[in-house]
C-alpha cells in the first residue's frame, strides 16, 4: 500500500533545492527520507551517498573533502554519522555557491550536532520530514490548513462518515510508511518496538553518550504518558531513576531523534499573561499507543481511563497533522500553543510570517459546547484581523460555522 503513496513534499524537495546551496531533509528514520533522495538522484544521474552503508561511512569519515568534491547534486543520506561532512561543504561553499548543489537527509536534528550550529549558517535550509498525513494516505489532495489561511473554511453539507472506531484506528496505526505496511496489529507493534529500540540502543548513542539506555526508555515512556501535556520534567524525573538534569538532557535528545516535540507556547510577545511552559507531543501516535501499552481494543471502550487516554493521542494526531500540512506551504509558518495564567488554553497556533493566525482546538466527543468555543473566541478578539480563523475539531458528523472565523469541523476535513 504505502508504496503507492504520493509524498506532498516531492514537489517542495525539487522547488527548495533549486533555491539554496543546501537543502536538508530532517525527520524520524524510515519516514522516506532516502525515496525523497532516490527521486533527486534519479531525476539527475546523480548517486546517494548512504552513510548507513560501511564503506561510504568510511570514505566520509576518512576524506570528507572528497565526498563533497563529487559534481553536484550532491546527495548525502544519514549525514549526521560524519558531521566533518559539514565543514568540508563549508569549505567548498566558500569557492562557490550557487543553489542546488547539495541535499542532505538525516534522522537527528540538525541542531544535536557540535558543528550543526555553526557551520553552514545562513546557507543551508532545513526541510522536516515527518510521517504521512492522512490526507497522502488517502491521496486527497487535501489543503485545509493552507485555505484556513485565507479565511476559506468549507463546511461542507454532507455530513462526516468516519466513527470513533475509525479515529481510534487512524491513531493507532500513525503514519510511519514501514509501520503501515504491516499486516497485522501485531506486525505492527513489532515494528514500533524494533523502531523504538534502534533509536534508544543505536542512534542515541551517536549522539550523545548515555549512562544506561534503559533509563532512557523510561524517559521517552513517561514523556510519552505527558503526551498533549504542558511538559513536566520534574514528575518524569520523580518517576525514572535519573536526575532533574538527567532527565531534561534525555528529553531533548528524543526530541533530536524525533520521537516527541515540545511545542513551543506561543504569544509571549504578543499577548500578556502567557505561561512560557512548553507542551510535549509524541511525533507519531501509533509509536505513543505502542510505547503507552494501548491496543485499538482499549481504546475503542468507553471507560473513563480509555477516554482520557484516547483523548490526549488524538490531540498529538491532530496537532501533528495539521503541522505537517503546513509543511507544503510556500510561507514559512511557525506553531505553537497559547495559554494564560487564568489557564485560557488553544491546543495549537499556527503563525504564517506575514502575522496571519489560524487556531485551533480538539474534543474527542461527538459534540462541542459553546463553552468550549471560548478560547478561540478569546484569542480572535484579542488579535483582530490577524486572527484568520479557528477551528475546533471534533468527531461528530457536521461542519459549521459558529461565530466569525470560529468554526467547528469533523477531524476528517483534515484529509477528505
Amino acid at each position: 500500500m504505502t508504496s503507492l503513496i504520493a509524498r506532498r513534499l516531492t514537489r517542495v524537495v525539487r522547488d527548495r533545492s533549486a533555491t539554496t546551496p543546501v537543502l536538508l531533509l530532517e525527520g524520524p528514520r524510515g519516514v522516506g527520507k532516502s525515496t525523497l533522495l532516490d527521486g533527486l538522484a534519479a531525476e539527475s544521474d546523480a548517486v546517494v551517498i548512504d552513510l548507513d552503508r560501511e564503506d561510504y561511512l568510511q570514505l566520509a569519515l576518512n576524506s570528507p573533502s572528497a565526498v563533497v568534491g563529487e559534481d553536484t547534486p550532491v546527495l548525502i543520506d544519514e549525514y549526521q554519522k560524519a558531521p566533518s561532512l559539514l565543514d568540508a561543504i563549508k569549505a567548498r561553499l566558500n569557492h562557490e555557491t550557487r543553489p542546488g548543489m547539495f541535499v542532505l537527509a538525516g534522522s537527528a536534528s540538525y541542531d544535536s550536532l557540535p558543528q550543526g550550529t555553526q557551520a553552514l549558517t545562513g546557507r543551508i535550509q532545513r526541510l522536516p520530514v515527518m510521517p504521512l498525513t492522512q490526507a497522502e494516505l488517502d491521496a486527497t489532495g487535501n489543503d485545509l490548513i493552507a485555505r484556513a489561511f485565507e479565511g476559506d473554511v468549507e463546511h461542507h453539507v454532507r455530513t462526516a462518515t468516519a466513527s470513533r472506531d475509525e479515529y481510534v484506528d487512524r491513531v493507532m496505526r500513525g503514519g510511519m510508511p514501514l509501520a503501515l505496511a504491516q499486516p497485522t496489529e501485531a506486525d505492527r507493534s513489532r515494528w514500533f518496538e524494533a523502531h523504538v529500540g534502534q533509536s534508544i540502543q543505536r542512534d542515541a548513542g551517536e549522539l550523545r553518550r548515555i549512562g544506561r539506555k534503559s533509563d532512557l526508555r523510561d524517559v521517552l515512556t513517561r514523556t510519552a504518558g505527558q503526551t498533549a501535556s504542558v511538559l513536566n520534567v520534574s514528575k518524569v524525573a520523580s518517576d525514572v531513576a535519573p536526575s532533574w538534569d538527567t532527565t531534561s538532557a534525555y528529553i531533548e535528545l528524543l526530541e533530536s531523534l524525533f520521537l516527541v516535540r515540545r511545542l513551543p507556547a506561543w504569544g509571549m510577545t504578543v499577548l500578556p499573561r502567557s505561561i512560557e511552559s512548553p507542551k510535549v507531543h509524541v511525533v507519531d501516535s501509533g509509536i505513543g499507543a505502542h510505547l503507552l501499552r494501548l491496543s485499538a481494543a482499549k481504546m475503542k471502550r468507553l471507560d473513563p481511563s480509555s477516554l482520557t487516554e484516547f483523548g490526549h493521542l488524538l490531540e498529538s494526531f491532530v496537532v501533528q497533522d495539521a503541522i505537517r500540512q503546513t509543511t507544503w506551504m510556500d510561507a514559512p509558518v511557525s506553531a505553537g500553543y497559547w495559554r494564560t495564567r487564568d489557564n485560557v488554553e488553544v491546543d495549537l497556533v499556527l503563525e504564517r510570517h506575514d502575522g496571519a493566525v489560524v487556531a485551533i482546538e480538539v474534543k474527542a466527543g461527538d459534540h462541542v459546547k459553546r463553552t468550549q468555543l471560548s478560547p478561540l473566541v478569546a484569542l480572535r478578539d484579542r488579535l483582530g484581523s490577524s486572527f484568520a480563523a479557528g477551528i475546533t475539531f471534533y468527531t461528530g458528523g457536521t461542519g459549521y460555522e459558529v461565530d466569525d472565523r470560529i468554526h467547528v469541523l469533523p477531524i476528517e476535513r483534515l484529509w477528505t
